[in-house]
C-alpha cells in the first residue's frame, strides 16, 4: 500500500510542473489534459460531466526523487487551498536543502528559514508561489 499526494493547481498545474521541473528536479510522467477525455455517454462531455477548458491538466504524474506526486487543474477556480498539508522534502545535505529552499522561495513565502536543529543541520518551512507547503530537512542528524 502507498498514500501519493494529489494536488489541485486549480488552472495553474502546467506552470507548476515547469516550475518544480526547475526548481527541485521533478520528473514529469503522466500528463493529460481534458481534450484527451473521450465523453461520457449520453452527455456529449469530457471527464464526469466536467466542462474545464480543453488545454487545462486532468491528469499527471511527477516524481522527486523516487516519490510520486500527482497533479490536475482541478476544476479550474483559480483559488488552491493547501491549508494543512506541507509535503517534507528530504534532501542528501546542507548545499542541496539551500538550493532546492531558495528555489521553492522564490516569489513564494518563508515560514522558518532554514536553520540547524536538534534532529537535522538544516530544516526550514516556505510556501511556493503555488501556496503548497513544503519543509526542506537534510537526512539523518547533526
Amino acid at each position: 500500500m502507498q498514500v501519493q499526494p494529489y494536488l489541485s493547481f486549480e488552472g495553474r498545474a502546467e506552470e507548476a510542473l515547469d516550475f518544480y521541473t526547475r526548481a527541485i528536479g521533478a520528473k514529469v510522467g503522466t500528463k493529460m489534459h481534458f481534450k484527451d477525455a473521450p465523453p461520457m455517454e449520453g452527455s456529449g462531455e469530457g471527464c464526469a460531466g466536467m466542462t474545464p477548458p480543453a488545454d487545462k491538466i486532468m491528469h499527471s504524474e511527477f516524481k522527486v526523487g523516487d516519490s510520486l506526486i500527482m497533479a490536475s487543474d482541478g476544476m479550474c477556480s483559480g483559488k488552491t487551498n493547501f491549508a494543512g498539508v506541507s509535503l517534507a522534502l528530504q534532501v542528501k545535505d546542507d548545499a542541496e536543502a539551500k538550493k532546492v529552499f531558495d528555489a521553492l522561495a522564490k516569489d513564494g513565502q518563508v515560514q522558518q528559514p532554514l536553520i540547524k536543529t536538534f534532529f537535522a543541520t538544516s530544516f526550514g518551512m516556505v510556501a511556493d508561489k503555488f501556496g503548497v507547503g513544503w519543509m526542506v530537512v537534510t537526512a539523518g542528524t547533526p
